[in-house]
């Protein structure tokens, strides 16, 4: 079984997956990590310098090669990544998948993103928490129709990691 987290950013995906991938014994992809050791360099310079619509290719082309490979694991995708090209798609019609859809409350991502925009292309121009909560808010009802098609759905706005794996464990 290939065990894939979808949601917003700050969502908790790669801090889930990673402890989800320890109690399984399995191994844990960043998908973001992968496109930054395939193209050498970081999301934010990839961003910067090829812009979003090269990154969104490459982001389909590292999804396929992982999904490709013959082990199991845990995968974190990009908040964007079910969203664009044929990415949700290949992750529905591949019968090893599960997907999981960390839900977080606008409110609480708005929080948890505020402090960390400087590091996140996407929200870094975001000046005030009101600005940053109207493009959250925005961003969450485009996604939401991508994000909502996942096999398990965990609102994990309260929960901690801990709480968040041991929940999913359960699940799975």
């Amino acid at each position: 079984m290939k065990i894939v987290l979808c949601g917003y950013m700050g969502s908790g995906k790669s801090q889930v997956g990673k402890l989800l991938a320890s109690k399984l014994g399995l191994v844990f992809f960043d998908l973001d990590d992968q496109i930054e050791i395939n193209q050498q360099k970081s999301i934010k310079k990839i961003f910067s310098e090829k812009g979003e619509i090269f990154f969104r290719k490459k982001e389909n082309e590292v999804l396929k090669e992982l999904l490709n490979a013959p082990e199991n694991f845990i995968l974190s995708l990009g908040g964007g990544t079910p969203c664009y090209a044929d990415n949700l798609e290949i992750l529905k019609n591949n019968k090893e998948v599960r997907l999981i859809y960390l839900k977080v409350e606008l409110n609480e991502l708005t929080k948890r993103l505020f402090n960390e925009k400087e590091k996140r292309p996407l929200i870094s121009g975001q000046e005030s928490r009101e600005s940053l909560n109207d493009f959250i808010r925005k961003h969450l009802f485009e996604r939401q129709y991508y994000y909502l098609q996942s096999d398990i759905i965990l609102d994990v706005s309260e929960l901690s990691i801990e709480e968040t794996v041991n929940s999913l464990v359960k699940q799975l």
